[in-house]
Order: structure tokens, then sequence, then C-alpha cells
């Protein structure tokens, strides 16, 4: 089972990193001026995990493949690693909705 870890960055505020099981970061959020908003941010991770039209699969201008996810709002609530092809990128969201659904959260910051 992955979890979720909470750091602060340098500048003091909050983010978190959705793990995998071997410990490999494969969604990183925004940095969040609180820690509610925060969890909140987690909270909707796990809303928006299982449904796939909430993914946005993207190419980076190095023609890296990523992915975001998305809240219903629109709102970008967590962004990818960068993968060396699609199907790496395809087997990363896959790795989210199942990792990402009652995970544990350890808070780091």
């Amino acid at each position: 089972m992955g979890k979720f870890e909470i750091k602060k960055t340098k500048s003091g505020l909050c983010k978190f990193d959705l793990k995998a099981s071997n410990g490999q970061v494969i969604l990183s959020s925004q940095s969040y001026k609180s820690m509610s908003g925060c969890k909140k941010g987690i909270s909707s991770v796990e809303r928006n995990a299982k449904d796939d039209k909430r993914y946005d699969r993207k190419t980076a201008k190095d023609g890296s493949p990523y992915f975001t996810l998305k809240a219903t709002n629109g709102q970008i609530i967590g962004t990818s690693e960068m993968y060396s092809n699609t199907a790496g990128m395809e087997n990363g969201i896959a790795s989210v909705k199942k990792n990402a659904i009652g995970a544990p959260i350890e808070d780091n910051s």
C-alpha cells in the first residue's frame, strides 16, 4: 500500500507526495499555505483518483510524457514525474488509482 507524505517546503509552505509501496513518488502536489489546505488536497486526490477522466495526459517540451490529476472544478491537485514512454505514464496513473484510496498520511512537516 502506498502513503501520502506531507512535508514543508523551504519557504515554509506544505506539500504532499503520494508514494507507491516501493517508496517511489507517483504524484506531487502544489504548495499549500496551511496544513488544512494540504489535507484537503489529499482528500481531493482520494476522491478523484479512480476517475480516468480526471487525468490529463501531457507531453513536456523535451517529449517526456507525464500526467496531472484534476479535481472536479478543473484545478490541478497533483502532477506526476516525467516518464520515458507513454506505457510508463499509464503505469503511473494505474499506480495512483491503486495507491491513493485509503492511503495513510505520514506528516513529516
